[in-house]
């Protein structure tokens, strides 16, 4: 153990630990924590009472409320439907099976502003699909939820497909021969397994889906106090150079973000914990 740990650092593709940190710290600070520090350092110009206008008016308070929800309700839909992509393109064999696969990652692929024009036309009104249906998603708060969960998918099928694959089927068959049925096998054998990738995916989806702007604008209808996102008022505020009011909103948005995924990742820590992992 001692000659493969000496060897390592000798033969080491990377250079030394001192060395590979200091990179390593330079382009996270480059990439993320200057871009991030500036965005508080222009929010503190302002004044508590201005900060408090900026981030809690009836208009930007409604937006949270939609980006919020939006992307909650998208990331729980994108858990269980992901979940079950991810189980059918692991567990079964089936004509097309690799053209499917690959269509999971077409919201990856696609321009965002391109995605939200395609929804926009199959779901408006005489649409494809939106004049089948007695309901109005286009240029509703519904078509949010729509395009937030078209640009989730991904994360939780690509998250969770692995770890099935990986998944010893011996587990199950023991559960089987033990007397447990299907049901009581999936939820006392293989959900506790992917459970911690699952979370994964949702929080992933969850982030992506709160910062959503493209594939959103198009098929939202950008209604104040209706169908406004938050990150669309953030660029409104940027084009009236409102810049401090811009940076107060991004500032709530980013926070709150930044709990509900530690809280996420408590959660998967505490599962990772029950598992003896």
């Amino acid at each position: 153990m001692l000659l493969s740990k000496t060897l390592l650092k000798r033969h080491s593709v990377l250079p030394g630990f001192d060395l590979a940190l200091g990179f390593a710290v330079l382009y996270l600070s480059i990439v993320v924590l200057i871009p991030l520090s500036a965005v508080f350092f222009k929010t503190f110009t302002l004044t508590w009472s201005q900060f408090v206008d900026a981030v809690a008016s009836p208009r930007v308070v409604a937006s949270y409320q939609l980006t919020f929800g939006a992307s909650l309700a998208a990331a729980l839909l994108n858990g269980v439907f992901g979940l079950l992509v991810a189980w059918v393109l692991v567990r079964y064999e089936f004509p097309g099976r690799r053209i499917v696969d690959a269509l999971v990652d077409l919201p990856f692929a696609l321009p965002t502003a391109v995605a939200g024009i395609a929804l926009t036309a199959l779901y408006a009104q005489n649409g494809w699909i939106g004049e089948l249906l007695p309901f109005k998603v286009a240029f509703t708060p519904l078509g949010v939820f729509v395009a937030l969960t078209f640009i989730g998918l991904p994360f939780v099928v690509r998250t969770v497909q692995p770890v099935l694959e990986d998944l010893q089927k011996e587990l199950e068959e023991a559960a089987a021969t033990l007397g447990a049925t299907r049901l009581q096998t999936f939820w006392n054998v293989i959900l506790p397994t992917i459970m911690p990738a699952l979370l994964t995916g949702f929080a992933l989806a969850f982030a992506r889906a709160l910062g959503e702007y493209g594939s959103v604008i198009f098929i939202a209808g950008n209604m104040p106090m209706v169908s406004e996102i938050t990150p669309l008022l953030i660029i409104t505020k940027l084009e009236q150079y409102d810049y401090a009011g811009a940076t107060a909103i991004a500032v709530v948005m980013l926070v709150t973000a930044f709990v509900l995924l530690l809280a996420i990742n408590l959660l998967q820590a505490w599962t990772r914990k029950r598992q003896g992992r």
